[in-house]
């Protein structure tokens, strides 16, 4: 007999990371036959029909609707996954705490920091676990790395690199989507891929106290949009109306930690030739190390002065011997997103935080505001420490 308790899942847009959710649901429970939970795929809200034939019909969700209050209110759902556009973000997880719904959100959890605390704070008070979908953190070389830097392998830890640079967006016929509007979407590259960054940095490293920053637009207007077009790789009406893109495109930020190390986080969505180039370099008095999601399972260290060894990461080094029985054979993607629905259903059972949390969302927000100010004003600016439980330093 399992001992498992049942956790009923709700789940609130059925796109690509909507559907990523709920095969990491269902994935988890086998390889971690120790997780005390089996989630079950309960209810999906989608307005477009087609994404809830596809919860029905493929991902095997039990009912659809088309009001994602429908998922809320639903009494056998104990979790809510909000995988929906940033600017239902906020709407979604105060509706989820109302409800008293413990909730795993996708990143940027708010379009700006008053959304971003507002949630995590709100989450907090009403007692609720949370998950933010922080899943690079948890690449088993990230989980290497992280170990090393904090047991003193590295030395005093004295500078840190991290790079996201993605060609998602570097067509300029592709279209003028929600993800281009400053309402629609808060900032642009910073919220989207910065805000990973900023969590690999503070997961491995620590709390960034102050950042100077700088952002650009490279492409300024694009296509509108040709029908309901929401992709990142979406394509605009060739020869149409167009309009202004009104965030930004590249940012780089300078960075010191409270511990003195100091930092240089840049990213782009328009760079060319990197399609997925997100990496992770720190340096210390005794030794550095380098990791590049592009090569997921490799970490480059070097811990003498014989240069870099290549590190592939095996059983021993984070989850990896839940999904693979030795070095050489590569976890994806995926498999990180398992891990992180494995972390929530924990943490959901538990009654402790283990996943990444709505306060290191807030966290991540704060730098990205800080950031922002410090562009426009061109002075170094303080990021603010937040109430709550982070858990980049438990």
């Amino acid at each position: 007999m399992s001992s498992r308790a049942h956790i009923g899942v709700g789940l609130v847009s059925v796109g690509w990371m909507g559907r990523l959710h709920s095969r990491a649901y269902l994935a988890a429970p086998v390889h971690y036959p120790d997780l005390p939970a089996t989630a079950e795929l309960v209810i999906a809200a989608d307005p477009d029909a087609a994404g809830r034939s596809h919860a029905a019909e493929t991902l095997g969700y039990r009912e659809t609707t088309a009001d994602y209050r429908d998922v809320l209110s639903h009494p056998a759902v104990d979790v809510v996954s909000i995988c929906s556009p940033n600017f239902l973000h906020h709407e979604i997880a105060m509706a989820a705490v109302a409800a008293g719904k413990p909730f795993w959100i996708e990143k940027p959890m708010g379009r700006s920091v008053s959304e971003s605390s507002e949630i995590a704070r709100s989450a907090e008070a009403a007692g609720l676990m949370t998950s933010v979908g922080f899943n690079y953190r948890h690449a088993p070389a990230v989980a290497h790395a992280r170990r090393l830097v904090r047991e003193g392998a590295l030395g005093t830890i004295t500078n840190v690199r991290v790079a996201l640079l993605a060609d998602y967006s570097a067509d300029p016929e592709g279209a003028l989507t929600w993800r281009f509007s400053r309402d629609r979407a808060g900032t642009g590259v910073l919220g989207d891929l910065l805000s990973h960054g900023a969590d690999l940095a503070q997961y491995v490293v620590g709390r960034i106290g102050s950042v100077s920053g700088l952002t650009e637009t490279f492409i300024r207007t694009r296509p509108l949009p040709s029908g309901d077009s929401t992709s990142h790789f979406s394509k605009g009406a060739r020869g149409g109306p167009t309009g202004h893109v009104e965030n930004e495109d590249y940012a780089a930020v300078l960075a010191r930690f409270d511990s003195g190390a100091v930092g240089v986080l840049e990213s782009s969505r328009v760079a060319i030739g990197p399609r997925a180039e997100y990496r992770l370099e720190v340096y210390g008095t005794g030794g550095s190390l380098r990791w590049d999601f592009q090569r997921l399972n490799e970490l480059q260290l070097a811990d003498d002065t014989a240069g870099y060894r290549t590190i592939m990461v095996g059983p021993g080094h984070g989850d990896f011997a839940r999904f693979q029985p030795g070095a050489g054979t590569s976890m994806g993607f995926d498999d990180l997103k398992t891990i992180e629905a494995s972390l929530f259903l924990r943490s959901v059972v538990e009654g402790r935080q283990l996943a990444p949390s709505a306060a290191d969302a807030w966290s991540a927000a704060e730098i990205v505001a800080a950031s922002l100010r410090s562009a426009g004003s061109g002075v170094w600016t303080s990021v603010p420490a937040i109430e709550g439980g982070t858990t980049y330093d438990a």
